[in-house]
């Protein structure tokens, strides 16, 4: 049977929560995602760190690595900041998958933690705390937050500017205005290329992969937007992909 939708692969994480009487594990993501997967023309399915294997990227069009908490510091070798909340078997999960994602060419989309989780899986680094490196923490301010978001009241509004005849200038354009809610930053990129930036303070907010056809990472999230333009581009690469390996 002929699939008329790619089929994209969200990154979820599992948390203890109340639903009804009951207290349970539970497979979570907030539906902001799937919505903007279906939006542009995709199908989502998720995907949770229990029981990880990269066989689950055999049947993928693409996927998105979806946002969250903070990355463990040791897997780039430094301490734990005291700010820094870790999970590790959603780390581990997501950098196997990641790493199989990008040895395989799989069009991949990084947001927010997912945007960072490319750079750690690829040899790079992070700041641990913005605050500490910026002296602001208006990545995550309450004040001038962005009036489309859900929860607006939690994420900071800024703008970002992005470089010339890259592959994010021609989606997004040379510049735009995001939301974000984040503390942990790129520090060393690793494989990827930095093409996007916050003018006020140089933080990255996006990268690419130069070697592989769409591997994207922004550090806001359009999800929580009308601007989808970063998910269509993912499920467009998905189906010229599909098409070449027919």
């Amino acid at each position: 049977m002929t699939k008329t939708r790619p089929l994209i692969g969200l990154t979820a994480y599992a948390e203890q929560v109340r639903h009804g009487r009951n207290d349970l594990m539970a497979g979570m993501l907030p539906m902001s995602y799937v919505k903007a997967v279906h939006a542009v023309g995709g199908r989502a399915v998720l995907i949770t760190p229990d029981d990880p294997g990269t066989d689950v990227l055999d049947a993928l069009d693409g996927i998105v690595f979806c946002g969250g908490g903070d990355i463990d510091p040791a897997h780039w070798g430094a301490p734990q900041h005291p700010a820094t909340e870790v999970d590790g078997p959603r780390d581990a999960s997501e950098l196997m998958l990641m790493r199989a994602a990008l040895a395989a060419g799989l069009p991949t989309l990084g947001v927010c933690r997912g945007l960072q989780m490319m750079a750690v899986a690829t040899g790079g680094t992070l700041h641990q705390h913005l605050p500490d490196l910026i002296g602001h923490d208006r990545h995550r301010a309450a004040s001038g937050t962005d009036p489309l978001a859900a929860g607006a009241s939690d994420y900071g509004r800024h703008d970002v500017v992005l470089e010339e005849g890259s592959m994010a200038h021609r989606i997004l354009g040379r510049t735009l205005t995001v939301n974000s809610f984040h503390h942990q930053a790129i520090a060393d990129p690793g494989e990827f290329v930095p093409v996007g930036w916050c003018p006020d303070d140089r933080v990255i907010e996006v990268v690419e992969h130069p070697g592989l056809a769409f591997a994207l990472g922004v550090q806001w999230h359009p999800e929580r937007t009308s601007d989808l333009r970063a998910f269509a581009a993912l499920v467009e690469a998905s189906v010229r992909a599909r098409s070449v390996a027919a």
